[in-house]
């Protein structure tokens, strides 16, 4: 689960620093303390502080991701066209989540609340632009994943909000990382050979096994 910092928590929670600090105080919402003394809350305080009121229905959230910050046009494009299909539809929207980061990164900081926010049921329906909006690659899975909590996701397929360009850089990133795996596979087997106790050990191992039997 995650931990938040208190400017973090504050904003998730609709309200002040200071209104935090002074929770803090009377006891109405106790901080986390760190081992140096630095204030942070919990995921669970998060839920607590909602409400069962979520817990039991769940809310709809529209989410939007765009893999660079040059692209907060093109983030704030989707948040309009899904806020339309919203209305048109008669869905009300409870929150919007909004991400910078490539599709292919599991680590988007909104993305993951988002996760965790359904696994604890707090959320029913997710509405996204493009299945690649949401994740680049295996998009079936966590649908089939989520569907397991109970929550459905809702693909307005907007062929604009999935640009050809994102789809190449992420091809570029996943062709660049295996390329540094296999430049660093070649030097380890440099490196190896380059030691000769090493190198005599594995010849060692490979020589056959040959066994003289002396016939008595």
């Amino acid at each position: 689960m995650s931990n938040y910092k208190p400017q973090e928590f504050a904003e998730m929670i609709g309200v002040s620093v200071k209104t935090l600090q002074r929770w803090d105080k009377e006891g109405k919402l106790k901080a986390y303390r760190t081992p140096t003394d630095r204030r942070y809350y919990t995921h669970k305080q998060y839920v607590d502080y909602m409400g069962d009121g979520n817990s039991k229905h769940g809310k709809t959230v529209i989410y939007t991701r765009v893999s660079t910050y040059n692209q907060k046009d093109d983030l704030q494009n989707q948040v309009e066209f899904l806020k339309q299909y919203a209305n048109a539809k008669g869905i009300i929207v409870d929150e919007i989540f909004e991400d910078i980061g490539s599709g292919l990164n599991y680590n988007r900081k909104k993305w993951n609340k988002l996760i965790e926010d359904c696994m604890l049921g707090l959320i029913k329906t997710v509405i996204v632009a493009h299945k690649d909006r949401f994740v680049r690659f295996g998009y079936e899975w966590f649908e089939r994943f989520l569907k397991s909590d109970g929550v459905e996701i809702i693909v307005v397929n907007n062929e604009k909000a999935s640009p050809e360009q994102e789809l190449v850089n992420d091809l570029i990133s996943i062709i660049h990382v295996f390329s540094c795996r296999i430049y660093g596979l070649k030097k380890y087997k440099k490196q190896i050979e380059g030691d000769e106790e090493i190198a005599k050990e594995l010849q060692d191992r490979n020589k056959p096994n040959v066994r003289t039997e002396t016939n008595n």
